[in-house]
């Protein structure tokens, strides 16, 4: 799909290249409705006359993109994108790149976030977290022709994939708790409808069938502190509470350690926890977190070496990075009988 040109735009209006050029540059010589309507075109298209020589003269952006559909005040919270985008930056300014970040409300957002950088030609590339299960993102990258690393997976679609193994890692755990003498194990989950997500909550429903577990329980959270905090204490409240809770991200599972305490339960007697993925903040509070652990920082820098091999066009392929393993600390033991 090639880059609109002021061509394009007279065209779907129905006038002039001349009465584009006075309608963009805000020139008499064209009516007030013509106007708005030619501007309403160039950015449904995509079109901005200020890369226009830029995009004439084949120059590059020396910039990759990434928009996350969060809520910005979880990104504030949230170690693992702290972490992956210090990977990312690491491999990137070794080749003098920058990376342009944008927060977005919604997917259709997203969209067309990936539409104008790629109609302004803001940037040669860029990356794709949060893969949602029929993800809308990936026909429409593959449409414009935007060279694209998905940060997660497995693959899926004709972009390249950068993922860890979800469902080995979250087996070990399980089969960690099992073997400590737990059999009702609940999880607090993150956002339904991504693709790992769902990843996790179909293994752990499978696992649990195969090891046995006479109760256990997915709930559905945000990956915020304050919804990790209510979703544990309506778990904790219950007359057949878990003695074993696996939570999402450390955020949630700090929440959850806040809330047991505050419920008088001690923590591993009374219920043991365990966090996805490990941070420092883990190492931070007492009892220290058993944790899924993985060198998130080399992950980030893994996708942003292959997103630049793809905008040098080399062939890629999806890349499997290392499996987060477990590391127990003190707030995991055996129940108490």
């Amino acid at each position: 799909m090639k880059r609109p040109t002021i061509a394009d735009v007279a065209r779907r209006a129905g006038v002039s290249k001349g009465a584009v050029s006075y309608a963009l540059n805000g020139q008499p010589g064209v009516s007030d409705a013509t106007r708005q309507r030619i501007l309403a075109i160039a950015r449904e298209i995509g079109f901005n006359p200020n890369s226009a020589a830029r995009a004439l003269s084949g120059a590059t952006a020396n910039a990759v993109g990434l928009a996350l559909c969060r809520p910005a005040r979880i990104l504030g919270v949230e170690p693992f994108f702290m972490e992956l985008i210090s990977g990312v930056e690491a491999e990137l300014s070794a080749r003098s790149y920058a990376l342009t970040l944008q927060v977005v409300a919604s997917p259709e957002a997203e969209i067309a976030v990936y539409r104008r950088w790629w109609g302004e030609r803001r940037v040669d590339g860029v990356f794709v977290c949060d893969l949602r299960v029929d993800d809308r993102r990936v026909p429409v990258l593959e449409e414009l022709r935007l060279p694209a690393v998905v940060i997660g997976g497995p693959g899926g679609g004709g972009l390249d994939h950068v993922w860890s193994d979800e469902s080995a890692a979250l087996t070990e755990v399980l089969e960690y708790l099992v073997a400590l003498g737990h059999r009702q194990i609940a999880r607090i989950g993150g956002l339904p409808g991504l693709r790992h997500t769902e990843i996790r909550t179909e293994t752990f429903g499978a696992v649990s069938r195969r090891l046995g577990l006479k109760r256990t329980v997915t709930v559905s959270s945000d990956y915020s502190g304050e919804e990790g905090a209510r979703a544990t204490r309506r778990l904790l409240s219950s007359a057949d509470r878990p003695t074993a809770i696996v939570y999402d991200n450390d955020v949630m599972a700090i929440a959850g350690l806040a809330v047991a305490q505050e419920m008088g339960l001690a923590v591993p007697v009374d219920v043991s926890i365990v966090a996805w993925d490990d941070s420092p903040l883990c190492q931070l509070v007492h009892p220290s977190l058993t944790a899924l652990h993985r060198d998130i920082p080399a992950y980030g820098a893994h996708a942003a070496s292959r997103l630049l091999a793809a905008i040098a066009g080399q062939p890629l392929g999806d890349f499997q990075d290392e499996t987060a393993h477990l590391i127990p600390r003190g707030s995991t033991a055996p129940p108490r009988m």
